[in-house]
């Protein structure tokens, strides 16, 4: 199927790009590196009247290390991070997560903010975001305002994102000391999204877990220890769904046992 008819606007600045969407709102589509949105305009399940194209906005691009977290800005591609010198050290759930994201074709086009942007509730990267606690940043024509990634995230592809709105970094939190990371997901074949994925954050006194791949959005738990009871009441108190890939009961289960490895894996590290 082809896409249906519509405008396509190259914006050289954030300017511009802000222009077009307080223009357009709704009818306005962002495009960088295009890996949720093309297929989605193929199937005609996107039917913008404009699609502004941002990779080439200066000031988009880049990783940054600021107020002890780490800034991925807009255009930043997923092999980008993923190749960043500093991204174990930095922050090691996402160097453990990033290599689940996709194939590498479609990492080496696939930007992280537009995985954000999409807000699939089995896609690796707004887990980790969930998990970390990190932010959006979005801006528009009004102004620049940062939102956490629990007040984001808000139902089945659907984000706090204003239509006016772009998407312009997000950030991560850095890696804390004396605290262990942790990821694991299980897929019917590797690139495939999730059926479940688990990311653990974890000290000596406290554990955060994160559940994708169940609910309408990524689920968080925290733990004051690792009783298999609390564990299991979580696991049980899902809102999971069925589809053609799993029960809501096989979910359920999954998320007990690699719940577990997740937990167990970031207690080590911690």
């Amino acid at each position: 199927m082809k896409p249906a008819p519509f405008d396509y606007w190259r914006a050289e600045t954030i300017a511009e790009a802000h222009a077009a969407l307080a223009v357009e709102g709704a009818d306005a589509a962002v495009i960088a590196g295009g890996q949720s949105l093309v297929p989605l305009l193929s199937m005609r399940m996107a039917r913008p009247k404009l699609v502004v194209d941002i990779m080439h906005v200066a000031g988009l691009g880049g990783i940054l290390v600021e107020d002890n977290a780490i800034r991925v800005g807009a255009a930043v591609r997923q092999a980008e991070l993923l190749a960043w010198p500093e991204l174990a050290e930095r922050q090691p759930l996402l160097a453990q997560a990033l290599p689940w994201v996709g194939h590498w074709q479609t990492r080496a086009r696939g930007t992280v903010c537009g995985s954000i942007a999409l807000a699939d509730p089995s896609a690796e990267l707004p887990l980790c975001l969930a998990a970390l606690g990190g932010s959006v940043i979005l801006s528009s024509r009004s102004g620049r305002r940062s939102v956490a990634a629990e007040n984001f995230f808000t139902g089945l592809m659907s984000t706090a994102r204003r239509d006016d709105e772009l998407i312009e970094a997000v950030s991560f939190p850095c890696a804390r000391a004396a605290t262990g990371y942790a990821f694991g997901e299980f897929a019917r074949r590797h690139g495939d999204f999730a059926i479940v994925a688990c990311a653990a954050v974890a000290t000596k006194t406290s554990i955060r877990l994160a559940v994708g791949g169940v609910a309408d959005r990524p689920v968080i738990c925290e733990l004051d220890d690792a009783d298999d009871a609390a564990l299991d009441a979580f696991a049980s108190g899902l809102d999971a769904r069925d589809d053609l890939h799993a029960t809501a009961e096989y979910r359920r289960v999954l998320v007990r046992r690699l719940g577990r490895q997740m937990i167990v894996e970031a207690q080590c590290r911690a």
